[in-house]
């Protein structure tokens, strides 16, 4: 129930409100005036506050501005006279929802007390959706717990609240812009919006004026004027993605931008100024394009004040299976078949598959077996074909072999060790103890096995 309270020293009006406002279910205070109106905001908490304009002890203004104080979330409706509407005009500047001139009819309160609800409904809401944002975007929600991640999550949280120009390079996939919304989310300007403009998805000649807006007829269709995206994000940041795709004209208007905060639109004459954070992102080598022409070296050390660079999946594969659950807790639904997990195998297969798209194949992946896997554990061969040939390959040669020759264990077995010692000595140039760290034994271990399997002979030999 939505709790309304009305101002007025007119008692016949204030009785007029409490029949109107109670029929409609509201829970109604009423205050003599205002110097009793503001004694009820202090004790306590209202939706809605309506009040006289011209009250004998305290006027409405005074009211007003206690109530945008005292009550921020709260709308402020004024009754005014027809002498009073300007002073009304100058109450709504100051905070005021709305105006009703007296006398008043039913009709007219309510309409423009759900209008105020309605509205004040709305704020709550973005403001709702808008923590729901900060808390999904902040770094804590990355999922990893590998080295690298773990050094990228100490670099966001020491340039957050900073202004400082941040330049994130990886692969495409490996979430670049996720961290670019957690480093904004996680900064003190996280209030203000966050602008995402991806600069190789855009025509060279679109570019500038979706930067930096244009006028009216400053090129053929341009019918109106416009507010480019430096212009929206003032106050905020604003994420350029593929900054490597920019032609090198943009490129000087963009160090401008970097070094004074200010430009002019697209035909325009007038200097805009912003208070904008920025953040890069590229999956090109920009020391190569610097070298090739293609990339401004002023710029690259404008952009490069830190530089973040996002790990490949494939060198950080201990985060593989958080990842995978994540993405099958995030596409599962609430049907009957749910999906458990992985088998071993099929687990070993997904970390040992090089991952070219990263962290974005990763989820197309998952995504594919919650809606085609009909096993609550997914086996290897519900994986698609291209993540495991070498292990089905492998799967089906071996009864063949066994079908042909049979096969004896134990010379398997010490056939394959003999190899895994061979291999360490030769990756470590013959240090024993360097051998041993490689295959996770003690080094008096390796040496008994050595000598066992006869291999410096062997060698000398």
């Amino acid at each position: 129930m939505k709790r309304l309270l009305v101002i007025d020293d007119d008692p016949d009006h204030i009785e007029v409100m409490l029949t109107v406002l109670k029929g409609k279910g509201y829970d109604v205070t009423t205050a003599p005036g205002g110097l009793a109106g503001i004694k009820a905001m202090d004790n306590d908490a209202y939706d809605l506050v309506l009040t006289d304009l011209m009250m004998p002890d305290i006027g409405g203004i005074d009211v007003l501005n206690h109530a945008v104080t005292r009550l921020p979330d709260a709308k402020c409706i004024i009754f005014t006279g027809q002498g009073t509407i300007r002073s009304s005009v100058e109450a709504m500047k100051k905070g005021a929802f709305d105006y009703i001139t007296k006398p008043v009819t039913a009709s007219e309160v309510l309409l423009v007390i759900d209008k105020a609800l309605q509205f004040k409904g709305l704020e709550e809401e973005n403001e709702r959706l808008r923590r729901e944002l900060r808390a999904n975007y902040r770094h804590e929600r990355i999922i990893g717990t590998s080295k690298p991640i773990q050094k990228i999550f100490n670099l966001i949280e020491k340039v957050a609240d900073t202004d400082i120009t941040v330049l994130i390079t990886g692969a495409s996939g490996t979430g670049k812009e996720l961290i670019a919304r957690a480093i904004h989310y996680d900064s003190n300007r996280n209030d203000k919006p966050m602008v995402v403009i991806n600069c190789g998805a855009i025509p060279e000649a679109l570019l500038e004026s979706e930067l930096f807006g244009h006028e009216k007829g400053s090129y053929t269709g341009a019918y109106k004027s416009r507010s480019g995206r430096f212009e929206m994000a003032n106050g905020g940041t604003i994420f350029l993605d593929e900054i490597g795709e920019m032609s090198p004209s943009l490129q000087v208007k963009l160090l401008r931008v970097l070094q004074d905060q200010k430009f002019e639109k697209v035909g325009g004459t007038k200097t805009i100024h912003v208070d904008v954070r920025i953040i890069a992102a590229t999956n090109k080598n920009l020391t190569v394009a610097i070298n090739n022409g293609t990339f401004r070296e002023d710029l690259y050390y404008r952009l490069n004040v830190i530089p973040i660079k996002v790990p490949s999946l494939r060198q950080r594969r201990s985060d593989i299976p958080l990842l995978i659950n994540f993405f099958l807790d995030k596409f599962q639904t609430s049907g009957e078949h749910q999906i458990a997990g992985l088998s071993p195998e099929a687990m070993e297969t997904m970390l040992d598959y090089e991952w070219p798209g990263n962290i974005r194949e990763l989820e197309n992946v998952v995504k594919r077996l919650t809606i085609l896997c009909e096993n609550q554990i997914v086996e290897c061969e519900d994986l698609v074909d291209h993540i495991r040939p070498d292990r089905l390959s492998h799967k089906q040669a071996e009864p063949d072999l066994l079908a042909a020759e049979g096969a004896s264990l134990d010379k398997a077995v010490k056939d394959y060790e003999r190899k895994l010692i061979v291999g360490a000595l030769e990756k470590s140039n013959g240090v024993k103890s360097k051998a041993a760290r490689l295959l996770n034994i003690k080094r008096t271990t390796l040496v008994e096995k050595i000598k066992k399997q006869n291999i410096e002979k062997s060698a000398s030999a």
